[in-house]
């Protein structure tokens, strides 16, 4: 099983083309898949071979996560997870049906996607004036997640050679290695450049740059760099968002969030549907058209609020007001 797991994980890398998370978090659900089953039914057989496992095998595993607080949407991943897992194998000839087939992911119901408005997104982005370089470098990160809709995955796996500054464009690597050139806007630009011109800060203990080895912050040097000179990750990411929202909201404030507050903003200006897909990268246009349910969800609440007539609290029109519908 475990030479199983190794091929099926070399075979995301080199034919599909998987990010490094990607590949990273199929294996730890196989390796997390594989205990399961060895402590409840292989005792005897430390390492059990594909053509062995039987549905009843991953319903328990399903069953034992679900036991343990898992989220439906959580189960869903893990169980798709183990679904390509076995198709390989079937493709692959290692086995001669696939366990996974019969079982069903679990009804996740309708999730809208956490969106920030517009008077949030500015209260988020119009911070002061960045006199630091990792204050410099952190508001071109929240302005470029803003202003292209890039998902945190793509934002730090850019380089300097990525960017287009003069023409205002940017080349975004997203899933399976494709590339995509989005639009940035000038804002965006300005604070690229400003991080782009700081001093980099200096190490405490050598007084030297942190990456004075490196050469010029240009070509296929990455754009966001670490407190060591190294390319920032995704979990960095999420961190200093998550501290610049601070006590502001009401709501968790991710990466993801300013995508998704990218997208929905566009549809409120009257962007078409399809060129929104094309920004961001989508497949499907089905997995675009939820953002109309969110669009609709807004105005919806606007409309609550605003309108005196709207049921959810109707105003008493003054005496002597003389207003006429």
């Amino acid at each position: 099983m475990n030479d199983a797991i190794q091929s099926f994980v070399l075979y995301l890398q080199l034919e599909r083309g998987a990010s490094e998370e990607t590949h990273r978090n199929y294996q730890s659900d196989l390796q997390q898949f594989l205990v399961h089953i060895q402590e409840q039914f292989f005792q005897t057989d430390g390492n059990p071979q594909p053509n062995s496992i039987q549905t009843l095998h991953i319903r328990s595993y399903l069953k034992h996560l679900s036991d343990q607080g898992l989220k439906k949407t959580s189960l869903a991943r893990k169980l798709a997870c183990l679904k390509s897992f076995f198709r390989y194998m079937l493709d692959d000839g290692r086995i001669t049906h696939n366990p996974a087939a019969a079982v069903r992911s679990p009804r996740l119901g309708t999730h809208l996607p956490t969106v920030l408005t517009k008077d949030e997104a500015s209260t988020l982005l119009d911070s002061p004036s960045a006199q630091t370089w990792i204050q410099a470098r952190n508001q071109a990160i929240l302005e470029t997640l803003y202003s292209s809709g890039a998902r945190v995955s793509e934002l730090v796996g850019l380089n300097w050679d990525d960017l287009d500054l003069e023409a205002q464009f940017i080349r975004l690597r997203g899933k399976g290695k494709k590339e995509r050139r989005v639009p940035i806007g000038t804002i965006a630009v300005e604070s690229i450049g400003h991080y782009q011109h700081q001093q980099l800060p200096m190490n405490k203990q050598t007084g030297q740059k942190i990456n004075k080895t490196l050469p010029p912050r240009s070509g296929s040097q990455p754009l966001f760099l670490n407190m060591r000179g190294g390319r920032l990750t995704t979990r960095s990411v999420e961190r200093m968002i998550k501290q610049q929202a601070g006590d502001r909201f009401q709501k968790t404030i991710t990466p993801h969030t300013l995508r998704h507050s990218f997208a929905t903003h566009l549809l409120d200006e009257g962007a078409d549907l399809r060129a929104i897909q094309e920004l961001l990268g989508h497949t499907s246009l089905a997995t675009t058209q939820k953002y109309t349910h969110v669009a609709t969800d807004q105005l919806m609440a606007v409309y609550d609020r605003a309108h005196p007539r709207s049921g959810s609290s109707v105003a008493t029109p003054k005496q002597g007001d003389k207003r006429q519908s």
